[in-house]
């Protein structure tokens, strides 16, 4: 099973390849706290506060 990896630039958590599959940024770390699913980021107010506008799994902080 491979280990998750956040980005460090859009805090994207993805499974597989180098490249984060959002923003297309190398800087990934497996090492991260928390994570958030969003599933409508029109209407969640995590998401606003986070500022992220699209559906899917996201890290709170990277290392």
């Amino acid at each position: 099973m491979a280990k998750d990896k956040a980005c460090k630039v859009c805090n994207r958590i993805f499974e597989t390849g180098e490249k984060c599959p959002e923003c297309e940024s190398k800087e990934n770390t497996e090492g991260f706290k928390g994570r958030i699913v969003i599933l409508n980021p029109e209407k969640s107010e995590i998401a606003q506060k986070l500022n992220i506008n699209k559906k899917g799994n996201f890290a709170i902080k990277t290392r």
